[in-house]
C-alpha cells in the first residue's frame, strides 16, 4: 500500500468531490478561497444558490463521520468566510445563498445540501 501526504490526499478528494458536483450540475466558480477568518473549500453555482462547500474526507468511522468534523465553530468560520467573499466580489444581500458539505468515507461520496444555516 502506498502512502501519500494529508495535503495531497485532501487535494485528491476534493478533486473527487468537484467532479461529483459537476456530474449533479454545479457550476464551479472558485476553490481554496481564503479569507483571514478561514477558507472555503468549493464556490459554485446551483441553480439560483450561490453555495459555499466544505469538503470532509476519512478513510473510516473510526474517527467520527466527515459530517462530525463541521462543527458549529467551523460553520461560524465558513459563514465569516462567505460573508467576506460576498462583500469582495459586490453580491447584494439578496443573493440566494447556501452552505452545503461533501462527505467522503472511504470511496462513498455524499452530498448534504443546506447543511447548516448563516451564523454569523
Amino acid at each position: 500500500m502506498v502512502k501519500i501526504g494529508k495535503r495531497k490526499e485532501g487535494y485528491l478528494q476534493e478533486e473527487k468531490a468537484v467532479q461529483y458536483l459537476k456530474k449533479r450540475g454545479y457550476r464551479i466558480l472558485q476553490r481554496n478561497f481564503y479569507s483571514r477568518y478561514g477558507e472555503i473549500d468549493i464556490i459554485a453555482r446551483d441553480k439560483e444558490y450561490l453555495v459555499f462547500i466544505e469538503v470532509k474526507y476519512r478513510k473510516s468511522e473510526r474517527g467520527g463521520h466527515p459530517v462530525e468534523a463541521v462543527d458549529v465553530r467551523k460553520q461560524g468560520r465558513i459563514c465569516k468566510t462567505a460573508q467576506w467573499f460576498l462583500k469582495r466580489y459586490g453580491y447584494n444581500q439578496e443573493t440566494p445563498c447556501r452552505f452545503d458539505v461533501v462527505a467522503i468515507l472511504g470511496d462513498d461520496v455524499n452530498l448534504l445540501r443546506n447543511a447548516f444555516e448563516y451564523q454569523c
